[in-house]
């Protein structure tokens, strides 16, 4: 088998076998260093100009998952799994431009002028939208990431839920979260004691217009 038909292979048993768990097994834990093995290959994801505004709360303290338990409407994956990781974003994630091209220019891949410049364009352009656009797109940018999250998760073996059911203002107040970050979702991670059931998606018809939209 060619490597390229393996890896494509090897991606399509990942997404296909990828499912919403929602019963871990409390026993296992997840190493530090393998968390941020997945965040490392979740942060490859795209965003908007490159901003990143991603941010990540690594909840693996027992009492803190309880303490988060009520706040996530009492969903029992939040204290079985190994980690709760609460994707954030930030709707001033422009702040961060300069440092931004700051790494790129150090890996050789603009010079410093363009760097400069690529990072003026978009502290200006981003500084001067309204905050609901800069959290909608924080929004996307924390969807993209947070997707990409859990497939690396499954690709290594372990199981996640997307959990978008929880109170932001309860979360907000428990970690003493700033105003400009907003509450993508929480991600609970970690080894199932029940596997993820089947579910099924629409025909691909139903779902894909070509060169136009049909209501």
């Amino acid at each position: 088998m060619s490597t390229e038909l393996k890896t494509e292979v090897e991606f399509n048993k990942v997404i296909r076998e990828r499912h919403s768990v929602r019963k871990y097994d409390p026993s296992w834990k997840i190493s530090e260093e393998e968390i941020k093995e997945i965040l490392g290959e979740a942060v490859l994801a795209p965003s908007s100009s490159n901003l990143q505004p991603w941010r990540f709360i690594v909840i693996t303290d027992q009492e803190l998952k309880a303490q988060l338990l009520p706040i996530a409407n009492n969903q029992q994956q939040t204290v079985e799994a190994s980690a709760v990781i609460a994707v954030l974003g930030d709707s001033e994630a422009y702040r961060n431009a300069e440092a931004i091209y700051e790494y790129a220019e150090a890996a050789g891949y603009v010079t410093p002028e363009v760097g400069a410049a690529m990072a003026k364009r978009s502290r200006d352009g981003y500084s001067s939208m309204p905050v609901e656009v800069l959290n909608n797109i924080a929004r996307v940018d924390g969807g993209l990431v947070s997707m990409q999250l859990m497939l690396a998760a499954k690709a290594k073996g372990y199981d996640t839920v997307p959990m978008g059911g929880f109170n932001p203002d309860g979360f907000r107040e428990l970690f003493q979260i700033p105003e400009r970050y907003i509450t993508v979702m929480l991600i609970a991670l970690g080894k199932a004691a029940v596997e993820g059931r089947p579910t099924v998606r629409l025909p691909l018809e139903q779902v894909t217009h070509w060169n136009g939209f049909q209501g």
